[in-house]
């Protein structure tokens, strides 16, 4: 295994934090893998990971080799696209970030059409409710909801949704609804911490009248904010895609909706490196045809 091959497998083990999964998407022995991160760290003369029986971890000079490496290996790939051209058939890997629900129903409608399309492409969908550093984490593309600071990633906006609150019709009956801001004072608050990045929720057209936040209950995913909504436990703020289906349904209720701050944009983000990518430039067009045809309408 050359150098080239053995950055690769280093890198897997520290995608997917072990050797014999980074084995298995490089399609070859854990043998192999295990022996070219050994060359690798023979001839730097470093321990690129820590290793135990339950776990593997890069060291802080495996972390930092590691940033090398996807720099190195994504100039040769773009080299590759380039010299392919930019209409060159999708190949290799493409990897994708996304929300967990929107990327369970947006994104991976997506994904599928691509698979189907393109036999030589192969994708990696991360869906987490965490924002992940494209660079560092080898991302080609991500979904990003909300506004976007000043950053060298373009940015594409493929839709509007909206921050809303809600309760079961059951919460509300017992505890009757909310008909201002400084009324949820008297109401049990849940609070999902992938998206309160502060403690205040804000109403208004122009979001100008805050109210800060003292949540009786505090999770970390989105869908488990939804369902204890649900089960009656009290209000929380989602975003509108996440509880289209439980409106519809009569499972939730809107809450304050006339006084909801202004819609919040849907953009998909990648590097400017990855401009001349087959992969990514399938992906992009795929996405607008998507959500063109099936649009994410703010309630």
């Amino acid at each position: 295994m050359d150098r080239l091959d053995a950055m690769r497998a280093f890198v897997a083990v520290a995608d997917r934090g072990g050797f014999a999964e980074a084995a298995r998407r490089l399609r070859l022995s854990p043998a192999a893998v295990t022996r070219a991160v050994a060359a690798l760290e023979d001839r730097l003369g470093l321990v690129l990971f820590h290793r135990t029986t339950r776990s593997v971890r890069l060291t802080e000079r495996g972390a930092i080799y590691l940033k090398t490496c996807r720099q190195i290996l994504a100039d040769i790939e773009d080299g590759e696209r380039r010299a392919r051209g930019q209409d060159a058939a999708p190949r290799g890997l493409l990897t994708i970030a996304a929300p967990i629900l929107f990327g369970r129903l947006h994104v991976l409608p997506i994904v599928e059409s691509l698979l189907h399309a393109h036999p030589g492409l192969a994708v990696r969908l991360t869906l987490s409710d965490r924002d992940v550093h494209l660079a560092e984490g080898g991302v080609d593309v991500a979904v990003r909801i909300g506004e976007l600071a000043d950053s060298a990633l373009i940015a594409i906006k493929v839709a509007e949704v909206r921050r809303v609150l809600v309760a079961s019709p059951a919460y509300l009956r017992a505890r009757g609804t909310p008909a201002n801001p400084e009324a949820l004072a008297g109401h049990d608050l849940i609070v999902f911490e992938g998206i309160e990045a502060t403690s205040e929720w804000r109403f208004g057209p122009a979001g100008g009248t805050a109210f800060k936040v003292l949540p009786r209950l505090t999770v970390n995913n989105g869908d488990a904010a939804i369902a204890a909504a649900e089960a009656g436990l009290g209000v929380t703020r989602a975003v509108s895609y996440q509880v289209r289906e439980g409106l519809a349904a009569g499972r939730l209720c809107l809450v304050l909706h006339d006084l909801a701050p202004p819609s919040i944009p849907v953009s998909l983000l990648h590097l400017a490196s990855r401009q001349g990518s087959a992969n990514l430039a399938a992906f992009l067009s795929a996405a607008r045809e998507r959500f063109r045809t099936h649009p994410v309408a703010a309630i």
